[in-house]
């Protein structure tokens, strides 16, 4: 048609162009606006319809984040804090008005960086490079691979360092508090020392061949004999001695971090255990650890439920890092491989032991 409509407008100022060619036009000139009528009503109805939902209902439900300067490790916390809608939810309540030095302050950048990635608006990849370099400020450094759970703790530090809502900030670190009770008994004269303090995240060791989750538990708070050049000092009787090292749980949090101690050092040398390790979607502490309750714990609800895995694929010396983390609001699974997002099922997550098997 346009083609058309222009042909007729240089034939216009043609003498030789007979009167037919005219009426041509003036029909194509009324197809023309019912065309256009007809477009104008489809656009405003679209764009009602625009109106009338919210980027997050379409099925892409999660953002990818670019890898800037080898950010995998921190782009998978990212998606996994994005996920942590508890935590999202306390930073929105701070007030950082007079928060100084603000392309310093971690904090600060962690509430932006999360707000983005929650928002219905595009681009579809978050610009997640402020919070990188406000790392990097803070000796979390660009371009260096780094340990997903040093990261994790570097954070939650820098949450309690740099917020000037101390409450609020808190809030955040009780989320993750697990609070134990730990006992070192002498064995050569029997007294006991008690200690009380908290942790951020499970540290649990792995076997060599087949683990589950249940039987590392279970197998961090047995009893360990400390002997040789393991030995603690005992103030009863003056020496280091030999002993037995305990740890009770006070308390459980509201999110549970789980460490998989896959790297081992021997005689300067690292290496990774690939070895698979079985979890659960959904997991009763009691059920499995409960011998390992200190005797004034008082907590009745201690289920837990799978939302967020985080997965180092390669070697001890070089690797890569993506996360399967569970969506809030439709409860399915998804695969976040930096900006690479893709839906995910449950026989997915359990396959993740450590290997490329992308």
């Amino acid at each position: 048609m346009y083609t058309h409509k222009s042909d007729a407008a240089r034939n216009e100022s043609d003498p030789g162009v007979t009167s037919t060619v005219v009426g041509v036009q003036d029909e194509s000139d009324r197809r023309l606006q019912l065309v256009k009528r007809s477009r104008d009503l489809m656009s405003s109805r679209f764009r009602r319809f625009l109106s009338s939902i919210r980027w997050s209902d379409l099925e892409q439900e999660m953002r990818g984040l670019s890898n800037y300067r080898l950010s995998c490790c921190v782009n998978t916390l990212l998606q996994t804090l994005s996920a942590t809608w508890e935590v999202s939810d306390l930073l929105e309540k701070w007030e950082a008005a007079g928060v100084r030095a603000d392309s310093h302050n971690v904090p600060l950048q962690l509430k932006r960086v999360l707000a983005a990635m929650r928002s219905d608006h595009l681009p579809q990849h978050v610009p997640h490079r402020d919070f990188l370099h406000c790392l990097d400020r803070n000796c979390v450094r660009l371009s260096v691979q780094h340990d997903a759970d040093e990261v994790f703790l570097s954070i939650l530090n820098f949450v309690q360092q740099q917020m000037d809502d101390r409450a609020l900030a808190l809030e955040i670190q009780n989320l993750y508090k697990i609070s134990v009770e730990t006992h070192l008994q002498c064995l050569e004269c029997d007294s006991v020392q008690t200690r009380t303090s908290y942790l951020l995240s499970l540290h649990l060791h792995l076997k060599e061949d087949h683990n589950s989750l249940a039987g590392c538990i279970s197998s961090f708070l047995e009893d360990q004999e400390l002997r040789g050049i393991d030995r603690c000092f005992c103030a009863k009787c003056g020496i280091k001695t030999p002993s037995k090292q305990g740890v009770k749980l006070l308390s459980l949090p509201r999110i549970l971090c789980v460490h998989l101690k896959r790297f081992r050092n021997s005689r300067g040398y690292t290496r990774k255990l690939d070895c698979q390790v079985t979890f659960p979607e959904t997991f009763d502490f009691s059920e499995i650890a409960r011998e390992g309750f200190a005797t004034d714990f008082a907590q009745n609800e201690c289920k837990y439920t799978l939302y967020a895995v985080v997965v180092h694929s390669g070697s001890a010396m070089c690797g890569h890092y993506t996360a399967y983390v569970r969506h809030r609001g439709n409860q399915g699974w998804y695969y976040a491989d930096d900006s690479f997002i893709r839906q995910a099922s449950w026989e997915d997550v359990q396959r993740t032991n450590g290997k490329y098997n992308r």
